[in-house]
């Protein structure tokens, strides 16, 4: 794929012979018969008027309902209106076809904690819908602190009970668009996307502790035709991670999928791909984004069967740093990893990754890393610029290769700026490694690569971290 292009899914729009109209200046596509510009009619169908309390005690997810199934029997982009200066309290909705559900003004759906009132485990659902929009200034508050059993001190986290709901369950839907909403205080992973198709997610806040495990902010999985923009995301786990799951049915591959203009804080990856990868991954472009924290900056985390190939980050600013045990990442910088799962997983590949214009603080490594089975191809790292430093109390030294059980997890390891492993045609072009205030014995060489062909440095700057002893570049 050629990244200079306009767009990467432009030109794949004039090869469908315009059958699908651009949407944006990046041409995500979207079917004219499923246009995202809003639906012609507005009839409103008020939840109040369908018997919501709104009182945050009644449970209220039968009188929702009732007018979600009205405006979906209307159709043609029919409202479900739930008004603002009230809470309710709701289990599983299942939304449908050709409607718009508004969470108008300071709205707020409040979850039940009984998993009686709960259906496929998502307080948001939807399967097989089209044309579906959610919008409005409202909030679903997903109360994680009482799906949690006890705070692990020792590890900083809390301890999820038995149950525990997700926010959004969307299944092969088509034509979805999710605008200005917030949730917050998520349970479990926040807006999952299964086997959709052209989706746009606008304005989205996410507001989940940091503290709380697998509350990823937004993941598309198996989809397709996807822009997520202009979001603001706070979650413990991964912000937005592109993921093909083990599923019963095959949904196909992620692809044609534009993360920009977003703003994340995370305890764990910031823009990520995996870790799931039992499809392919493909022409994935993350850009414009600020990581103001994370465990893990730019990630590729591939450990299943599928390949990652033509992804891009561009123009991102990044921290990076250690945290707790339990948590995923040791505080890299850029983690490109394909490593397998198990010693029966025959893992695919990585190849024709771009990172351009990107700038960060980490507290560890730069990595590429293949296996002898699976070598990385085709990574350009253009005018990177990554300051190397501690600033944390947690133990250093180390490369996090979680999840495998083919070489050790966490492995003891010395911190390049950049370490590359198994990797093929690997370009450093005006690329910079620099040294912090704090500067550990274990900090070493600016780059060392290990099993590599095809390394090419053009106007590459930095030195090891102790000149004196160490090379800045070695090979081995």
């Amino acid at each position: 794929m050629n990244w200079s292009d306009e767009s990467i899914t432009r030109r794949q729009a004039l090869n469908s012979g315009g059958r699908l109209l651009g949407l944006s200046a990046l041409g995500l596509l979207v079917p004219s018969s499923l246009s995202l510009a809003g639906p012609a009619a507005k009839t409103e169908f008020n939840v109040l008027k369908y018997g919501a309390r709104g009182d945050g005690k009644t449970l209220d997810t039968v009188a929702i309902q009732r007018a979600i199934d009205a405006a979906a029997a209307k159709g043609r982009g029919s409202r479900v209106v739930v008004p603002g200066k009230r809470k309710y309290l709701v289990g599983t909705l299942q939304l449908r076809s050709n409607i718009d559900f508004h969470l108008a003004d300071d709205a707020e759906l409040v979850i039940s904690t009984d998993p009686k009132h709960y259906k496929n485990g998502a307080v948001i659902l939807a399967e097989g819908a089209q044309n579906l929009h959610l919008s409005g200034t409202g909030k679903l508050n997903g109360r994680a602190l009482d799906f949690m059993d006890h705070y692990e001190k020792e590890n900083e986290w809390w301890i999820p009970k038995e149950w525990r709901p997700k926010m959004f369950i969307l299944t092969e839907c088509r034509g979805l668009e999710i605008r200005d909403i917030t949730f917050a205080e998520a349970p479990e992973w926040g807006l999952h996307m299964l086997g959709c198709e052209q989706v746009l997610v606008d304005n989205l806040k996410v507001r989940n502790h940091l503290d709380v495990p697998n509350c990823d902010g937004i993941d598309p999985d198996h989809c397709r035709d996807v822009e997520i923009k202009n979001c603001h995301i706070v979650c413990g786990d991964d912000a937005v991670v592109v993921k093909a799951t083990r599923q019963a049915k095959d949904y196909g591959p992620s692809a044609r999928i534009v993360v920009k203009d977003c703003v994340l804080e995370t305890q764990d990856s910031g823009v990520k791909i995996g870790t799931e990868t039992t499809s392919d991954v493909h022409d994935v472009r993350f850009e414009n984004c600020e990581i103001k924290t994370s465990c893990r900056g730019l990630t590729i985390q591939l450990r299943d069967s599928g390949n990652v190939r033509d992804i891009l980050f561009k123009d991102i600013k990044f921290v990076s740093r250690y945290h707790s045990d339990p948590w995923w990442g040791r505080g890299e910088a850029i983690s490109f990893t394909a490593i397998p799962r198990t010693p029966e997983t025959k893992v695919g590949q990585i190849s024709n990754i771009r990172v351009e214009n990107v700038t960060g603080r980490a507290e560890n490594s730069i990595r590429v890393q293949g296996m002898p089975n699976s070598r990385v191809q085709n990574v350009t790292l253009k005018n990177v610029e990554v300051t190397f430093d501690r600033w944390t109390k947690y133990k250093g030294g180390l490369f996090d290769n979680r999840p495998t059980k083919v070489i050790a997890d966490i492995e003891k390891h010395g911190t390049p700026g950049i370490s590359l492993r198994h990797a093929d045609n690997i370009t450093l072009e005006d690329c910079r490694v620099k040294w912090g205030k704090n500067v550990p014995d274990y900090f070493t060489h600016a780059v060392e690569a290990v099993n590599v062909k095809g390394l090419n440095l053009r106007d590459f700057e930095g030195k090891a971290a102790y000149p004196e002893r160490l090379e800045a570049v070695v090979q081995a």
